[in-house]
């Protein structure tokens, strides 16, 4: 549920808003501090630690390009850092030059020294990120019945949990569903082909009872009310196998959702837009734009 007291701090683009009154995070432990970290690696990639504030930063296109679509993005980072930068604010602008809103999500990062039951919070910021976004959808200039998630690598299992999760248990919201889903390299499964650092950082490694396991690999989640997914991963990817996109398609198909999977055979992880060097790789973002422009142009 939208707060009123977070009203007044909604407002145009690149305004950062955040997603819970300070007072009132939900699952964050009382007294407990930590200090968010920002730096740039070698390779120009902005990491982000130690969240504990999370939020989501609006970049809205101009009103004349404005189509009425919207993605809150989700960035990678294998549950231990955000790549807020190449798997968020410039996928941000990009979706921008194709008339697309865009809301870059700061989500708080699994850490029990600061919060309990860690595995739930990261959904929680998404859901409460969906929220927002669908809720103010007038002010933004956006359709609420356009408005999708996309997610990279660990930001791609949060993005396909938000697909598959919106609607479960008491903290449940058709609000939060994004009406599609795009999901790069993304983690799915914590079964045989998971990528692990994301599974312990998440569910922590003492937590992996094969329920939680299930609940979270989710492949096994979809039903079909999971909204319309389209998938890139490449053959070659040494920290998320390929299966996992497969396996999510497949269980798209089994449950008659609208599903488009593209393979690549080389480009490794977390390339985002990077993709000059990789061939045939460098066609996803074409692929992607016909794919949502389809699915979003409406029809007389």
């Amino acid at each position: 549920m939208i707060v009123s007291a977070l009203l007044p701090q909604l407002a145009l683009a690149q305004e950062v808003i955040k997603l819970w009154p300070d007072e009132a995070i939900p699952n964050s432990i009382s007294g407990a501090k930590i200090t968010e970290k920002s730096e740039t690696d070698a390779n120009g990639i902005l990491r982000i630690s130690n969240v504990s504030v999370p939020t989501i930063t609006a970049y809205l296109p101009s009103k004349a390009k404005m189509t009425g679509a919207a993605v809150m993005i989700c960035p990678g980072g294998g549950y231990g850092i955000l790549a807020a930068s190449h798997e968020g604010s410039d996928i941000a602008h990009w979706f921008n030059e194709m008339g697309v809103a865009a809301f870059v999500l700061k989500y708080r990062l699994p850490d029990p020294a600061i919060m309990t039951n860690q595995q739930e919070v990261p959904l929680m910021d998404a859901m409460q990120g969906m929220v927002l976004i669908r809720q103010n959808a007038t002010r933004y200039g956006i359709d609420p019945t356009k408005i999708g998630v996309m997610g990279f690598s660990a930001g791609g299992h949060l993005a396909s949990t938000l697909a598959t999760h919106y609607n479960r248990g008491a903290k449940a919201n058709e609000l939060a569903k994004p009406n599609f889903a795009i999901l790069l390299y993304p983690v799915i499964t914590f079964g045989e082909k998971a990528h692990a650092g994301s599974r312990d950082k998440l569910l922590g490694k003492l937590n992996t009872s094969p329920e939680l396991v299930a609940y979270y690999s989710n492949e096994l989640q979809v039903t079909a009310q999971t909204p319309p997914t389209f998938l890139v991963h490449s053959e070659d990817d040494k920290a998320v196998p390929v299966e996992n996109s497969i396996s999510f398609y497949l269980a798209c198909l089994k449950n008659s959702v609208p599903a488009e999977m593209h393979l690549y055979s080389t480009g490794g992880h977390g390339y985002g837009m990077r993709t000059a060097k990789f061939g045939s790789l460098n066609t996803w973002p074409d692929a992607c734009k016909a794919w949502l422009t389809a699915l979003t142009t409406s029809k007389p």
